[in-house]
C-alpha cells in the first residue's frame, strides 16, 4: 500500500483532483496504488456507495471516523454473491435500525417498535414482509411520518441509503415511496440539529459497525 497519514490526513467533501486533497474512497485509490479515483478498482461497489454517501453527507469533524477504514476498505472487491449479501445488509439497516430512531423522535413509538420486530431483511421476500410493517407507519399520520424523515436529513440517508446496491435499493423505494426519500435530504434547521445531535451519534457508530461487518465479509466473515 502506498502511505498515507491517517493521523495528519483531512477527508474532504466531494470528489478532488490529484491535489493532495481526498475523500474516503479517493485514499482508498491512492493507498492501493490504483490511478486516482473514487471509484477503486480494488474495493467492494457496495462498500464504496455507502462511503461515498456517508463521506459526503457528515459534516467537517464526523467525516474523519471514516479514516481507520480506508486500508480495510482495500481488497474488499469480491463474488456477486458477497456484494448482494453486503446490499441486503445495508438495506436490513437502514429500515430496521435507521428508520425506527427517526420515528421514536417523531412520537411514532408503536410504528418503530413494529418494524424493528420484523425479520431480518435478506431477500426481495423478507424486504416485502418489512414493507407491511413500514406502511403502517406511514399511514399512522402523514405529518408526523414527514417530521421523522425530514428530521433525519441528509445525514440518516447517507449512512446507508445509497449503500443498498441495486436489488435493495429497488425494495427499498417500495417500502418508502419517492416522497420519502426526497424528504430525508430536508435539513431540519440548525436548532433541530443541535437537538437531534446525540441521535445522529448513535446511528453513526450503528452505522460504523455495519460497515465494520460488511468489511469482515471479505474475509470470509458471516
Amino acid at each position: 500500500m502506498e502511505h498515507l497519514d491517517l493521523d495528519t490526513l483531512v477527508l474532504k467533501s466531494g470528489s478532488h483532483t490529484p491535489d493532495s486533497e481526498f475523500c474516503v474512497m479517493e485514499a482508498v485509490a491512492y493507498m492501493a496504488h490504483e490511478p486516482w479515483s473514487d471509484h477503486p478498482e480494488c474495493a467492494s461497489k457496495v462498500i464504496t456507495s455507502f462511503c461515498q454517501a456517508w463521506n459526503d453527507g457528515m459534516n467537517d469533524e464526523d467525516r474523519q471516523m471514516l479514516k481507520p477504514f480506508i486500508p480495510r476498505i482495500v481488497g474488499t472487491k469480491a463474488s456477486a454473491a458477497i456484494e448482494n449479501k453486503r446490499s441486503w445488509m445495508a438495506l436490513d439497516w437502514y429500515c430496521r435500525v435507521s428508520t425506527p430512531v427517526w420515528l421514536r423522535a417523531a412520537g411514532l413509538v408503536k410504528e418503530a417498535e413494529a418494524i424493528e420486530a420484523t425479520k431480518p431483511i435478506t431477500s426481495a421476500a423478507s424486504a416485502k414482509k418489512a414493507q407491511a410493517a413500514l406502511d403502517a407507519a406511514r399511514k399512522a399520520g402523514d405529518a408526523a411520518w414527514d417530521a421523522a424523515w425530514d428530521a433525519a436529513g441528509a445525514a440518516a440517508w447517507a449512512a446507508a441509503g445509497a449503500a443498498a446496491g441495486a436489488a435493495a435499493r429497488a425494495a427499498a423505494w417500495d417500502a418508502a415511496g419517492d416522497a420519502t426519500w426526497d424528504a430525508a435530504w430536508d435539513a431540519a434547521g440548525d436548532a433541530t440539529w443541535d437537538a437531534l445531535r446525540p441521535t445522529v451519534v448513535e446511528l453513526q457508530k450503528s452505522a460504523l459497525n455495519l460497515l465494520d461487518r460488511m468489511i469482515a465479509l471479505s474475509a470470509g466473515g458471516n
